[in-house]
C-alpha cells in the first residue's frame, strides 16, 4: 500500500508561484496532480511516469506548471506552479499507482491519493 503526503499550499497573489510536494511511500509509477475548485468536479492536473518519465498536462496549465521527481528524493514528486491566476484555486490532491497510469485522467486510475493541499489565488 503506498501513502502520500501532500505539502505547499497556501495563499498567493495572482501571477505568483507555488511549489506543491508529494511524498510517496512505497514502489510507484504513475503520479498525478488533481485540484478540485469551490462546487467542481476534480480535475486531473498534471502527471508523471516513473517508467519513462514521460509527463502530461491539462491544456489550461501546460507552459504555467511543471511536473517532476525530485533527483535527490526519488520518493517525492513536485507540482512547480507559476503565472498562477484566480482559476487555480482548489485543493490539490496527489495520486499515485504502482501501474503505469500517466496519462489516464480518470480519478480511477489511481488507487492511492493524498489528503489535498488548499491553494488560493487572489486577484
Amino acid at each position: 500500500q503506498l501513502q502520500l503526503v501532500e505539502s505547499g499550499g497556501g495563499l498567493v497573489k495572482s501571477g505568483g508561484t507555488l511549489r506543491l510536494s508529494c511524498v510517496i511511500t512505497g514502489n510507484y509509477d504513475g503520479v498525478g496532480w488533481y485540484r478540485q475548485a469551490p462546487g467542481k468536479e476534480r480535475e486531473g492536473v498534471a502527471c508523471f511516469s516513473s517508467t519513462d518519465h514521460s509527463t502530461y498536462y491539462r491544456d489550461s496549465v501546460r507552459g504555467r506548471f511543471l511536473i517532476y521527481r525530485d533527483n535527490a528524493k526519488k520518493n517525492t514528486v513536485h507540482l512547480l506552479m507559476t503565472s498562477l491566476t484566480p482559476e487555480d484555486t482548489g485543493i490539490y490532491y496527489c495520486a499515485a499507482d504502482r501501474l503505469p497510469v500517466c496519462g489516464n485522467w480518470l480519478l480511477t486510475a489511481y488507487d492511492y491519493w493524498g489528503q489535498g493541499t488548499q491553494v488560493t489565488v487572489s486577484s
